[in-house]
């Protein structure tokens, strides 16, 4: 209990934040475009500055990733593959089919999983929780995105795909910090320090923004929530810990096992919610399983820390 206690002390922070956010929403000052400007500002330059800053730390000559990227990719596939006998056993429309590709694989680890990795773990971890943010854009913007199409009236677009997958701003972060460490460039410090400011920026600029969403969307009928509250047990805890138990039977580093379950028992995010829209899906499902799990990762949370101890 005790171990439990110190870990909701160490995300604590990072929910008041969020409500903080979830507050100012309902004050005449918050305008709609909040959201869009804080977001934006976070995906183009605090986020890159991050990951950059957290990949110059990596130490490629003694440490192999190789296992780490395939473990986590393994997680999303085998979420992803589980829509398929769900959708077909609770005879699912084939919107909600599609929104599902969403909502089971593709945890919040970067706005809220990168927080709170470096507030429990300190900067040590962040290399990982950079390459694990990467790693989940790179399927959701490739595999997930083309499940959508294939099984709606879109037509499938690879090069759209392409496009959208070399213009993401985490991707090419990834690129640009893993091409210093490999060549070993050494930026003037003043450089340094400059992306090491706009990294330290983003974690409130994201948990304000998220808390914003989360207050301009209505609650609903409490007998519209048992639906949402099934999925995100599932999600967030079910999932997880099983990934856990197997996870225990790999030779892993403790940074590496601490980085990828604490990821993949994040709440829904926010992009899977701006794809939802534009692919008109069950948006109204989605937003629910986002602001439920949010509000249960208060918990859910520091009980996977206290479990990795």
């Amino acid at each position: 209990m005790g171990t439990f206690l110190i870990a909701i002390q160490t995300v604590l922070p990072l929910f008041l934040v969020i409500f903080a956010g979830a507050v100012f929403s309902r004050v005449k000052v918050n305008h709609e475009n909040w959201i869009e400007v804080l977001n934006k500002y976070a995906l183009w330059i605090g986020f890159p500055a991050l990951v950059i800053f957290s990949l110059m730390k990596l130490d490629v000559d003694e440490k192999s990733y190789s296992t780490f990227i395939i473990l986590n990719s393994v997680f999303i596939l085998a979420s992803m593959i589980l829509v398929f006998p769900v959708s077909k056993i609770l005879n699912l429309s084939v919107q909600t089919k599609r929104t599902l590709f969403l909502i089971l694989p593709f945890g919040n680890v970067s706005y809220l999983g990168i927080p709170v990795l470096f507030n429990a773990y300190g900067e040590n971890i962040l290399p990982e929780a950079a390459i694990i943010s990467a790693i989940y854009v790179f399927w959701l913007l490739t595999l997930a995105i083309l499940l959508i199409e294939v099984y709606g009236e879109e037509k499938v677009n690879l090069k759209k795909l392409g496009i959208s997958l070399a213009k993401n701003p985490l991707l090419l972060s990834v690129f640009i910090g893993l091409l210093i460490v490999v060549f070993k460039i050494k930026l003037p410090d003043f450089a340094t320090k400059t992306i090491e400011l706009f990294s330290n920026s983003v974690t409130a600029v994201v948990l304000f923004s998220l808390g914003i969403f989360l207050g301009k969307h209505k609650i609903g009928k409490l007998k519209e929530w048992g639906t949402v509250a099934l999925i995100n047990v599932a999600v967030m805890i079910v999932l997880p810990w099983l990934f856990y138990r197997i996870l225990l039977l790999f030779p892993l580093e403790n940074v590496d096992l601490k980085s990828i379950i604490i990821d993949a028992a994040m709440p829904l995010g926010v992009t899977p919610y701006v794809l939802a829209l534009q692919y008109k899906l069950d948006t109204v499902l989605l937003t629910r399983v986002v602001v439920f799990g949010t509000i249960i990762s208060v918990v859910v949370i520091p009980m996977f820390i206290a479990i990795l101890k």
